[in-house]
């Protein structure tokens, strides 16, 4: 199905944003600044036995990995939401719930880890799945992208006549043609022959 990137009005005027590309502008807002709030509270990378994060004022807690991820998924967000904005909706939407049902699996007695690079708390995880499903909802209740205006055609212009060649001077110099002679009748040549031979063979005689 096409995303819907902006609603139009009855005049195709702008009217406001569709619901998939609010989520990705407003979702990958927040989620770099949090990636860059982030590295005040820990800039760690430890992994392991080493593992540790700090938490945000007591609402999630963040380690340098965490901080990246939100960075990340956050700006691409930002570079999508205006070209494909119900594509990126679902797909931040779908990570992010994905994320939060494995963070479910992992987290015991409020503390948990993925892949123990991610360390995870089960407000993490009710962030994650919010956010994850705010995402949903929105690339599902978008509607399609509205039809392009089609452009009016330009009024043609008027063919231009082609131009006849000037006659050349053989063309412009036409000899008349000559009238056809009549054929001389054979047959009064021959009668008149006769007649003279016939003429002179009584003087002979």
């Amino acid at each position: 199905m096409a995303d819907h990137s902006v609603e139009k009005g009855r005049e195709g005027d702008e009217v406001r944003p569709g619901p998939a590309r609010l989520y990705a502008l407003l979702a990958g807002a927040f989620l770099a600044g949090l990636g860059v709030f982030g590295f005040f509270f820990d800039a760690g990378f430890a992994t392991g036995k080493d593992l540790a994060a700090d938490d945000i004022y007591g609402i999630i807690v963040v380690n340098g990995w965490r901080n990246v991820l939100y960075l990340v998924t956050g700006l691409l967000a930002l570079g999508f939401a205006a070209r494909r904005p119900r594509p990126t909706a679902a797909a931040l939407g779908g990570f992010y719930l994905v994320l939060g049902i494995w963070g479910l699996i992992e987290t015991d007695h409020d503390i948990g880890s993925i892949l123990q690079v991610l360390p995870l708390t089960n407000s993490d995880n009710v962030f994650h799945l919010v956010l994850g499903g705010l995402g949903a909802i929105a690339a599902l209740v978008d509607g399609p992208l509205p039809k392009p205006k089609k452009r009016e055609r330009k009024a043609e212009r008027p063919k231009r006549r082609k131009r006849s060649k000037k006659p050349t001077e053989d063309e412009g110099t036409t000899k008349p043609a000559k009238k056809a002679e009549r054929p001389k009748r054979p047959a009064e040549k021959k009668r008149l022959e006769v007649g003279r031979s016939a003429d002179v063979a009584d003087d002979s005689a």
